[in-house]
This record gives structure tokens, sequence and C-alpha cells, in this order.
């Protein structure tokens, strides 16, 4: 009879832990963290989702393409980086394309989009930057180099008809330092870069 009662004391303390774990670490801890993260980081805890005219137009965090429905740049925006998530920026498939450098597909890959690049903006191919060309490793990287918008500004000036000194400026004006202010190097994000393009008037002032 002792032995049953010490065992069933074991049970109903293992229960007791059990419920007390359960809602202080399933319950309390996550609201917890939750509340520190909107409180304090509310815009990052939210996935630092941009908005035009009220409605959002991505996160600042992940890359995005700007193409058409053929997957053709569209001459009026910034690129991004090239993409190998999924069918391109695909948020729920981050990936690299796991090629090694001597690789042939990720050669024939790079010489097609220095190809592309170069029609495009009407440079040779010794002018075009290695993140024009090549994907990160998340494939959501959403910041390009400034060398690359750079590139890109004449083309981008021309079809939206706007000088091309003002999206120079407006370039220089988006280029961010590296983490802490010296780790890493300088880049731009795409997506904040088009935000401010597109609040651009017709005489290139925002």
């Amino acid at each position: 009879m002792t032995k049953i009662r010490g065992t069933s004391r074991q049970y109903w303390v293992a229960v007791r832990a059990m419920l007390v774990m359960t809602v202080v670490l399933g319950i309390l801890y996550p609201l917890l963290v939750t509340g520190v993260g909107q409180l304090a980081f509310n815009a990052q805890a939210n996935g630092t989702i941009r908005q035009v005219d009220g409605e959002p137009v991505g996160s600042a965090l992940i890359g995005q393409g700007f193409v058409d429905e053929d997957e053709l740049a569209l001459p009026e925006w910034f690129q991004s980086r090239p993409s190998a998530a999924g069918a391109g920026w695909d948020g729920a498939a981050s990936s690299g394309s796991n090629y090694g450098p001597e690789n042939p597909d990720l050669l024939d890959a790079i010489a097609a989009r220095q190809q592309a690049i170069s029609e495009l903006d009407g440079v040779s191919v010794d002018q075009i930057p290695a993140d024009a060309v090549t994907a990160s490793g998340s494939g959501l990287d959403p910041h390009i180099s400034p060398d690359y918008a750079r590139l890109q500004v004449p083309r981008v000036a021309e079809a939206r008809g706007l000088e091309e000194s003002a999206v120079a400026e407006l370039v220089e004006s988006r280029i961010q330092s590296g983490d802490l202010g010296y780790l890493g190097d300088p880049t731009v994000n795409v997506l904040d870069l088009n935000i401010a393009l597109q609040q651009m008037d017709p005489d290139g002032s925002n």
C-alpha cells in the first residue's frame, strides 16, 4: 500500500510539473516575448512591411523581383539580385543554387544574366558588378551594391522621363553603411529605393 501511494504521489507531482511548465513556457513566455517584440521592435516583429498609399507592397527584409509576367526586367524599376529561391524570390523556399564556382550550369546562368543586363542597361559585361549576376545564399537578399544601383540610373531615368542627376542623387541618399557602421559593405535596399523613386515628381524632386 505504501508503495502504491508513493507511486501515485510521483505521478501527481509529474502531472503538476507538466501543467506548470505548460503554462509558463507554452503560454506566459510566448506572450512575454511577443509583447516585448511588439513594443520594442514593432517593425522587425511584423516583418518590416512597406506600404504605399496604405497598401502593403513588400518587406524590406525579403527581396522581390521587379519583372513582368514573362520574368523580363521592367526598365522603369531598379532591379534586384537574381534569386534561386523557388521560382525566384520565394519566401517559402529560401535557398541558394548550391552550385560550386566552376559548375557549368552556374557559369551559363551568369553569362546569360550578364548578356541580359548588358542589353538592358547598355553597358559592357566588364562593367557589371558580381552581385548583379549571382544570387545570395538565401535567394532573398533585399539589397544590391551601390555600384549596381548606379549602373541602373541612366536606364531608370530615361524610362521615367526623369533627370539622370536627380535619380543618381536618390541612389546616393539611399546607400546604407555596413552593420554598426563598419561590418560588411555598403548596400542599397531595392524596395525602399523603388518606393522613393515612385514618389519622385516629373521634375526629379521627392
